[in-house]
């Protein structure tokens, strides 16, 4: 949630609803978390035939920055967010219902559009650089972004869809979606979320009406940036945005968790966004991160065409929200198809309290993974999608539990242990160690590490 990405936003706007049908023509072997014959045919992946990926009716050519796998791509087209009585939708309805009622135009209208239906495939461009971000800057890593080819991607935020949104000739909007990044395998990460963006931006009446002897005041200056404020903006409009963000978000945090709710923020200071935040909930006694916002960048806002504008942005992670909100462990449950799961979010209205009744909890099997890395670079992100491609949803937790580097050799070894439970069923010993087995063989073919079993 600290990633630089979280707070700053753009893409290709859309209002197409994303099809169901995923289709995969090929992925390079040098890409490809493929498996032995051993695999049984469950976990194993399909062999593909030509350098294509067919997505949402369109086919991209792969190329050497190709590293989504099939795994992955069946996610695509899935919608929880979309699907009536899931969780995800719940939270995504009362956030809506929420921002229609508070905030309401001059002719009684709500103020923010709403945009759930946008396509998850962006360009490279609309990720990072329309963001502003640097070519060289980490969060446009191979390691921790899903690559169609060197100019597509699925997106790694919501954000990538702020410049057209605004281009479109919209201030005030949320933008709902699923979201994609290589990440560490646990109960709280997945790698796919859903997150929902918020954008507000304020002409110099709209922003100072409000102020006593605000006629005088401005939105923009000739200055210098602080790690306060941007050279373009004065201190009053800065500290006037940053204040309707923070009473916005903490509004939104009371009205979903409840009156009496403490709320935190901790100063994230970004190249692009000054001034941005984190906040933190106190649930139950510990202190959580459920989102990050900040002022935006005023070149974003002005090459989207509103130069006459200041504004601010906010991402929210909405699997993260609901976990808190109805106690839900794991977040490999929002993709289940159990009904013991889902007619728990049958409500007769979006406001109802509800707390999750855990399923049965079936016992975990634990099971260990050692080998040496290869010369060239590897990455840990590399080894949880294989993980992931293989074993899927039975696995619970991969965890990095030991690092050794031989003295004499210099040769690095890694221990890995992986959990293994069914969120809906008992496991057996014999069918995880087939999938163990699996990832074994595939980690020295297509990771080229050296087995250490």
């Amino acid at each position: 949630m600290a990633m630089l990405w979280k707070f700053m936003r753009v893409a290709k706007y859309s209002k197409t609803a994303l099809s169901p049908k995923v289709k995969v023509r090929g992925i390079p072997t040098h890409s490809r978390h493929s498996s032995s014959k051993s695999v049984p045919s469950d976990f194993a992946p399909n062999t593909p035939c030509s350098n294509t990926v067919e997505l949402l009716g369109k086919a991209y050519p792969q190329d050497d920055y190709s590293n989504v796998t099939e795994k992955i791509l069946s996610k695509v087209g899935k919608n929880l967010h979309n699907k009536k009585h899931h969780p995800l939708w719940l939270i995504k309805e009362q956030v809506k219902d929420h921002f229609y009622k508070e905030y309401v135009g001059r002719r009684g209208t709500p103020l923010f559009s709403v945009y759930d239906g946008l396509s998850p495939v962006v360009t490279v461009h609309q990720n990072f650089d329309s963001l502003l971000i640097p070519q060289s800057h980490v969060s446009r890593r191979k390691e921790d972004n899903y690559y169609l080819n060197r100019e597509h991607m699925l997106r790694a935020h919501t954000s990538a869809h702020q410049w057209d949104l605004i281009h479109s000739g919209l201030d005030a909007f949320l933008a709902v979606g699923d979201v994609y990044r290589r990440d560490t395998i646990d109960s709280t990460h997945y790698p796919v979320f859903h997150q929902m963006e918020g954008v507000r931006l304020f002409s110099c009446h709209e922003l100072f009406s409000s102020i006593e002897d605000g006629e005088g005041l401005q939105l923009f200056e000739q200055g210098h940036r602080t790690a306060h404020k941007q050279e373009c903006h004065t201190m009053e409009a800065v500290r006037l945005v940053e204040f309707n963000l923070k009473q916005v978000l903490t509004k939104l945090m009371t009205h979903l968790f409840g009156e009496g709710l403490q709320v935190r923020w901790v100063d994230c200071y970004f190249p692009f966004t000054h001034p941005s935040f984190e906040m933190e909930i106190n649930f139950q006694g510990e202190w959580m991160e459920v989102l990050g916002c900040g002022v935006m960048e005023q070149q974003l806002v002005n090459s989207a065409g509103a130069q006459d504008r200041i504004g601010w942005a906010f991402g929210l992670g909405l699997e993260r929200l609901a976990m808190i909100l109805y106690d839900i462990p794991d977040i490999r449950l929002f993709w289940s198809e159990d009904e013991r799961f889902l007619k728990q979010f049958i409500l007769p209205h979006i406001w109802q309290k509800i707390k999750f009744q855990p399923l049965s909890r079936y016992p975990p099997l634990i099971n260990d993974i050692s080998f040496w890395l290869p010369s060239e670079t590897y990455s840990k992100n590399d080894f949880y999608d294989l993980a992931r491609t293989i074993g899927g949803d039975l696995i619970e937790k991969v965890v990095l539990v030991d690092e050794f580097t031989h003295p004499k050799t210099k040769k690095v070894s890694h221990c890995y242990r992986i959990v293994y439970r069914h969120p809906e069923r008992t496991l057996t010993q014999d069918e995880v160690h087939r999938v163990h087995q699996a990832i074994e063989e595939s980690a020295v073919r297509e990771l080229g590490v050296e087995g250490r079993f």
